[in-house]
């Protein structure tokens, strides 16, 4: 925390700095046994009515009353990553959007409408890499309706954590009624690595059809949804992995998609009887080699923030968080 040459603490922050990386020290218990200090880093995303708030990387909000304040500075952006591949925040979204396709799109601005029918959010969300073209309120209500024609919740996702993303927009939704549902992290590495893996992939079948087998393992279609094919087999070069079980069912399945240096991984899901064998790695393993035989060499994929298991095996393969990325739904009255 900054330090006066007396060496007290001094609140350097005003609401003039709402957007920017802030460093704060507050006042979280005052009881007469003596003050309790509790420090928040992020984006100050609004200072109203004595109120600061602060969007941590990973999308939590701190509300803070001015008075509690001890310390605040603004800080640079969090330093760059010491390993795996650079990225930047739109050229990974654009990445990923593009290997998870919706049936219909339109644009609004520079967001992105998208539905599927309901399947999974990432295609049955609004998309805001840039300008909408209209006032932030008058965007959402055109997202609202948009979905509301096709009956469809609407969502829109956001992204937190990295230089450029939107915690501004985040903030703006919340005050306008949206609220948030289900976190993620997108994590990158090196491709290479995960490729060298000590893998046995002679059981790792690859093919470009989606079959009634691989989507048997999957576990996100749910009732019958026309949608499901056209998503999952969307994408510059779609690759389906899968090992063989007892039955028809495989024991392991996986989707990659290799689009110019990266290859996004998916649909890594191992039958639970069998897990902790390998499985997935040996998935991935195979896949990865795959994609660097196509001339990728950076790896991406997104792992729901309370997948303690997958987020462990992702961290063994040398996954770091890029970001992490958010899907608010209009909370209707």
């Amino acid at each position: 925390m900054e330090m006066t040459g007396g060496g007290l603490l001094e609140v350097r922050i005003t609401s003039a700095d709402v957007g920017k990386r802030v460093s704060v020290r507050y006042v979280t218990d005052s009881s007469a046994g003596g003050a309790t200090f509790t420090d928040a880093v992020g984006v100050l995303t609004s200072w109203q009515s004595g109120v600061a708030v602060i969007t941590r990387k990973s999308g939590e909000t701190v509300r803070i009353a001015e008075t509690s304040l001890v310390a605040g500075k603004v800080v640079p952006p969090a330093p760059a990553r010491r390993r795996g591949p650079s990225a930047t925040f739109p050229e990974l979204a654009r990445a990923t959007a593009r290997a998870w396709q919706p049936v219909e799109s339109e644009p609004l601005g520079e967001w992105t409408l998208r539905a599927a029918g309901g399947f999974t959010r990432r295609a049955n969300s609004a998309l805001p890499l840039g300008d909408p073209g209209l006032p932030v309120a008058d965007a959402l209500t055109r997202v609202r309706e948009w979905y509301a024609a096709r009956n469809l919740p609407a969502y829109v996702q956001t992204a937190t954590g990295a230089e450029g993303t939107q915690e501004l927009l985040g903030a703006a939704l919340d005050r306008h009624g949206w609220r948030r549902e289900v976190s993620a992290e997108v994590r990158i590495a090196a491709l290479a690595p995960i490729g060298d893996q000590d893998a046995d992939v002679s059981a790792v079948r690859l093919s470009r059809t989606l079959d009634e087998p691989w989507l048997g393992r999957y576990q996100r279609t749910g009732e019958p949804n026309p949608a499901v094919r056209p998503v999952l087999t969307s994408g510059p070069s779609v690759w389906f992995a899968s090992v063989a079980g007892t039955g028809e069912v495989p024991a392991a399945i996986g989707r990659c998609v290799v689009d110019g240096r990266w290859a996004g991984f998916m649909a890594v899901e191992v039958d639970p009887a069998l897990r902790r064998q390998g499985l997935a790695t040996t998935v991935m393993t195979a896949l990865a080699r795959q994609a660097l035989d196509e001339g990728a060499s950076a790896a991406w994929l997104q792992v729901e923030a309370d997948n303690d298991g997958a987020r462990a095996l992702y961290d063994g393969m040398g996954f770091a968080v890029h970001h992490h990325y958010h899907h608010y739904r209009w909370a209707e009255a």
